[in-house]
């Protein structure tokens, strides 16, 4: 298996336990994209309408860094 890269966005940010938050990401999309296709995202849905990932972080360090709404690019590299 090669890599594989999906962009994801961040829908919502749930804040759990103390020291805890979710974040939970969809496929980028939109419900237009421009006739050249030049939206990158046009791109990644094309490949990957839809999806979900849930991610609780409890790093002290990345607690309040992310944020609805921001985009990552997610890289998925078999290990081993």
């Amino acid at each position: 298996m090669g890599a594989m890269r999906a962009k994801m966005k961040i829908n919502h940010i749930e804040k759990r336990f103390e020291g805890q938050e979710t974040l939970y990401f969809n496929p980028v999309c939109a419900s237009k994209y421009p006739e050249d296709g030049s939206d990158e995202n046009n791109t990644y849905a094309r490949f990957s309408p839809s999806g979900m990932l849930s991610l609780t972080v409890a790093n002290p360090a990345l607690l309040g860094m992310f944020a609805e709404g921001e985009e990552y690019y997610l890289d998925f590299t078999r290990a081993g």
